[in-house]
């Protein structure tokens, strides 16, 4: 039984080596995200025209990710395969990068009481800029398809790192049945880092 013990922990202990350095945090660590509107995953933001009504939705995800540094065991780990090392999360490489998810869905408006009414394929365009405090754009993403389905979901990378305490952020965001309707709105964001560091100073 010890055996088998040992050589469970020293597996895991190889496969935290070859690990990436860079973590991106999960939600069970507490990495939520912003959404407008606000409310359920069905809540949306409308508008329409003539001939369709468009709506929209943006779930903005933060996104912290850190890198794991090594830490001297603690005495007697030694004895369990541990080896002399363990990974720790290290607070000063936290930083921010952030995701942005849109929803979206295109009615006619002739069709809306019917079961058709979302059918079909649409130009729809996504995109959304996250903005400092002094209105530089931070991140930008726009996405930009012909034939998108009446409704879906779709994530896209802001491929930019923002570093932590750096203040309040706006993120602008938009979705646009081409030719026609769009709807859109606005986030704030904070991009502290307070929470993290209090809990990696506790690990």
């Amino acid at each position: 039984m010890k055996r088998t013990r040992i050589a469970a922990l020293a597996l895991a202990t190889a496969a935290a080596a070859l690990a990436p350095a860079l973590v991106e945090a999960s939600a069970a660590d507490g990495t939520s995200f912003l959404q407008d509107p606000a409310g359920g995953e069905q809540e949306m933001r409308s508008a329409k025209d003539g001939k369709y009504k468009v709506e929209g939705q943006l779930r903005f995800h933060p996104g912290v990710v850190y890198s794991m540094v090594p830490r001297p065991a603690a005495k007697g780990q030694q004895d369990w395969g541990g080896g002399t090392d363990r990974k720790v999360p290290d607070p000063k490489s936290l930083a921010w990068e952030p995701k942005f998810e849109f929803a979206w869905g295109v009615s006619e408006v002739a069709l809306l009481k019917k079961a058709l009414a979302s059918k079909g394929r649409h130009p729809v365009v996504l995109h959304a800029t996250l903005w400092t405090a002094d209105r530089t754009k931070a991140a930008e993403v726009h996405s930009s398809v012909k034939e998108r389905p009446a409704t879906g979901r779709t994530t896209l990378p802001g491929g930019k790192r923002i570093a932590c305490d750096t203040g309040g952020y706006t993120v602008d965001w938009s979705v646009t049945r081409t030719g026609h309707g769009s709807v859109g709105g606005t986030l704030k964001w904070n991009a502290d880092c307070a929470q993290y560091r209090t809990a990696f100073s506790q690990n």
